[in-house]
């Protein structure tokens, strides 16, 4: 995947449209698609900086998932 490239992830149910931003290796920005507040999302950085692999994706959005108030649809 090309940097500044978007993909979409299926995650548990929840989409989100991940992009990596040019010149930073291993930082992906994640945009919660079927959330409930438009654009809302995170970032994710690995350490060291290197690409992470599918199962450290999905495991930083369920990261991400698991401390969202489903009230709110934000971390609080």
């Amino acid at each position: 995947m090309a940097a500044d490239e978007s993909w979409r992830m299926l995650v548990d149910g929840e989409e989100f449209e991940v992009s990596q931003p040019d010149g930073k290796p291993g930082t992906y920005h994640f945009m919660w698609l079927t959330g409930p507040d438009p654009g809302y999302g995170f970032g994710f950085s690995t350490h060291p900086p290197v690409p992470a692999d599918t199962k450290h994706l999905e495991d930083a959005v369920r990261e991400f998932l698991a401390q969202v108030d489903r009230g709110t649809g934000h971390i609080e």
